[in-house]
């Protein structure tokens, strides 16, 4: 039998000589293979690289010209673009899940499977097919007829409802256990009380995942932006990173320095809600 202390290789039980260097060889590569990408992006945002295919994970020449230079270009403007877009849409999206994955799990009403089958089938739907249709709704919502094309609101209202979030807080909230609701109904609380003090103080692991997948999913959005902006002034980092890569005057330092103040944000809110989200991921474990 395996001894408890194995790894999933079984390398913790290599004590010779041979397979402690064999040992250190597989995790070398292992750490080159997923941290020499990341490694090179930092190195190269804080190198003077002219060269593409001279990017390195060593040091040489350190400099802070490249993120002047991508400040120059505009890139401030594009990431508070990016910021308001994620702080609005992820407010927007939290909101519209948890008040939807209460109504799905804890109320009765018809056609709720149809409303199921058709939140999960969004998912199962490649963002392209959704262009055009998404397009055309946002130059001229229905009822009230505005149009959000070359705005940040045509960038935040579509990412209100996202079938993941909804899907998850309503399996949590599905295991929220009925004794507590009864309980709370008979000393005379209503639904909104009850969804305010007892279901969704219940449910902050499932508010953690769906923060960090959320924030991920609304800060790396390409499709969207593109759609919706019309210019420079409204374009969100992503999208303005493309704009930089065609630029004859921006070498691939800028490049890089533009591309690490991307992927920071995203590492931040990992570091912030990860708490809440490993133990969402524990609970979600456990219950299946």
């Amino acid at each position: 039998m395996t001894a408890a202390n194995d790894s999933a290789l079984g390398l913790d039980a290599v004590k010779s000589p041979g397979g402690r260097i064999l040992k250190f060889v597989l995790y070398a590569l292992l750490l080159l293979v997923f941290a020499g990408p990341l490694l090179a992006l930092l190195v190269s945002s804080f190198s003077d690289v002219s060269d593409p295919t001279a990017l390195s994970v060593i040091p040489s020449s350190p400099t802070l010209d490249n993120f002047g230079i991508a400040f120059d270009k505009g890139v401030g403007l594009y990431l508070l673009n990016s910021f308001l877009v994620v702080g609005f849409g992820l407010l927007l999206q939290v909101v519209i899940s948890v008040l939807a994955g209460y109504a799905l799990a804890r109320k009765k009403f018809r056609f709720m499977t149809f409303v199921l089958v058709a939140i999960l089938a969004t998912l199962m739907l490649p963002e392209e097919i959704l262009a055009i249709p998404l397009s055309l709704i946002l130059s001229d919502l229905p009822l009230v007829h505005f149009n959000l094309i070359g705005s940040l609101a045509g960038m935040i209202v579509p990412l209100g409802a996202w079938a993941f979030s909804i899907l998850v807080m309503t399996e949590f909230m599905k295991d929220v256990p009925r004794e507590l609701e009864e309980a709370a109904r008979i000393d005379g609380a209503g639904d909104l009380r009850i969804f305010a003090q007892i279901i969704l103080p219940m449910c902050k692991p499932a508010l953690g995942v769906i923060g960090v997948f959320g924030f991920t999913m609304i800060w790396d959005q390409y499709l969207l932006p593109l759609l919706v902006s019309t210019d420079a002034s409204t374009y969100t980092l992503p999208l303005a990173l493309r704009t930089l890569r065609i630029d004859s005057d921006v070498t691939p330092g800028v490049i890089m320095a533009a591309s690490l103040l991307a992927l920071l944000p995203s590492v931040a809110a990992f570091l912030f809600f990860q708490r809440s989200f490993v133990r969402g991921l524990a609970s979600g474990a456990l219950k299946g």
